[in-house]
């Protein structure tokens, strides 16, 4: 097992290294603990307005949520197990023409993944903290204690998402089943002790009032919920065939008002078809929201009224605009390299297919407007939350193209994507805190927006596609 770790690791790192060089790269995690770093000299000013306690739980949601993010190894096992993609046979593909076992590989697939975020994430921003701390006055014990939690908040949510996206790979009821009953458990919670149960997170808990007992415990659910995941993975054969009725032509007609309609139809048949789409939904987008939803409610007191509404509708904006890595994780521009196509094409009806898929954050931030009450304000949180999503999508198809998920990792890329979302987000969250109806004005942002695609297919079309 060491020696496949080894090569999968360096595999990792040869991928990344040739998209955007190696010392790009390498410096991806000094940003990361520089941020923490300088953050750290903040926190006096952000306890004057958040308690501590706030503030800590916070930060435990987000690397709950990085490890929701990361966690569906179930629906990407098969893509990566059974395909090839482009110039890339990844070591993963080895069960083919190997004598090693398909279990043995994914194993070591899901313990490189797991080590490489922790080593690109959560160690470099708990060690600018740690770093930061003989200046900030903080104990030594108690920043390393956040390490530790943080830690264990990646690991809940990898191992939650791990765990129901094996279970829906093996049997998509039992998956939703297992959903619903966590959700009537969550509820059942917070009715019986009256409390939000995000305050019972036990990484927060942890970190609260540290103990050996709950640590153990802790540690223990979370490796029992890791083998019970290895073990529900079922990848399928590669003798597998499966037959399906042929959709293309009348899917074509259906978006024929898009550009492209026959590649958009293809990506959309793409995403039906591998389960992604469907899973995505539910496993990079309902699931972390409902979890931040819970956790941003304890911050309403701080927000004006109907800020928590606008500020979640923000929030989901951008998680929407992750989308298009959904269209081009597994779709390289390699094999369109002998067609009459190019990137700027491929680009144009990818944006097409994203911005079809708006209608899944626009439909959830209604259901929330109304769950919560707010039925007033449904339109203005929905035009705020899907143009953000446009705008944010679109300042990724211009940094990255065709590859948002590997070229994330560049740090100019990222500075310059955060900086530029950032500036929106701080206005417009502004914008709707000042009166809820000015939210409308975010309109203005699919102008940038389509600017950002007008330039990156000017851009990529001008770039050689890199293979690896």
């Amino acid at each position: 097992m060491p020696e496949l770790f080894l090569r999968m690791m360096k595999e990792e790192w040869r991928i990344h290294s040739t998209m955007f060089g190696q010392v790009s790269f390498a410096l991806f995690p000094v940003m990361i603990f520089g941020i923490a770093f300088m953050g750290s000299f903040l926190l006096p000013l952000l306890r004057s307005a958040i308690p501590s306690s706030d503030l800590a739980l916070m930060t435990h949601a987000l690397f709950l949520m990085l490890g929701f993010m990361v966690g569906g190894f179930g629906l990407l096992g098969n893509e990566m197990m059974n395909r090839r993609f482009g110039q890339a046979s990844l070591l993963t593909y080895s069960a083919r023409s190997l004598p090693l076992s398909e279990h043995f590989i994914f194993l070591n697939f899901v313990a490189k993944d797991t080590v490489y975020y922790f080593f690109l994430w959560v160690f470099p921003f708990g060690a600018g903290y740690i770093a930061a701390s003989p200046f900030t006055g903080t104990p030594l014990f108690q920043a390393l204690l956040l390490l530790l939690t943080l830690v264990l908040s990646f690991m809940s949510g990898l191992c939650v998402v791990f765990l129901l996206s094996a279970l829906y790979i093996r049997s998509k009821r039992a998956c939703w089943l297992s959903v619903l009953a966590l959700g009537a458990g969550w509820g059942g919670l917070a009715i019986l002790t009256g409390t939000n149960p995000a305050l019972l997170f036990p990484p927060f808990l942890l970190y609260s009032a540290f103990s050996w007992s709950t640590l153990f415990g802790l540690c223990t659910i979370l490796a029992v919920m890791f083998a019970i995941s290895i073990v529900l993975f079922s990848p399928e054969t590669a003798g597998t065939t499966k037959h399906y009725p042929n959709t293309l032509a009348p899917l074509i007609r259906r978006v024929a008002f898009l550009p492209n309609p026959p590649l958009v139809a293809k990506d959309l048949i793409d995403l039906y078809r591998s389960g992604i789409g469907i899973g995505q939904t539910l496993f990079s987008f309902l699931i972390p929201l409902v979890v931040i939803w819970f956790f941003l409610s304890l911050v309403g007191s701080y927000l004006p009224p109907h800020g928590l509404l606008f500020m979640f509708a923000m929030i989901t904006g951008v998680i929407a605009s992750t989308m298009y890595t959904w269209v081009t994780e597994f779709d390289a521009f390699g094999s369109y390299a002998c067609l009459p196509v190019a990137v700027s094409t491929l680009i144009r009806s990818k944006i097409a297919t994203f911005s079809l898929l708006q209608v899944i954050p626009a439909v959830f931030i209604g259901l929330v407007a109304t769950l919560t009450g707010e039925r007033a304000y449904i339109l203005p949180a929905v035009v705020l939350c899907v143009s953000i999503s446009f705008y944010a999508g679109s300042v990724m198809a211009w940094l990255c193209g065709l590859s948002p998920s590997v070229l994330v990792y560049d740090v100019k890329v990222l500075f310059t994507y955060l900086i530029l979302d950032g500036v929106v987000f701080a206005i417009f969250s502004a914008v709707a805190f000042a009166n809820p109806f000015y939210a409308l004005s975010s309109v203005v942002l699919f102008i940038p927006g389509w600017w950002c695609v007008k330039a990156a297919m000017k851009r990529w079309d001008a770039v050689d596609p890199a293979g690896f």
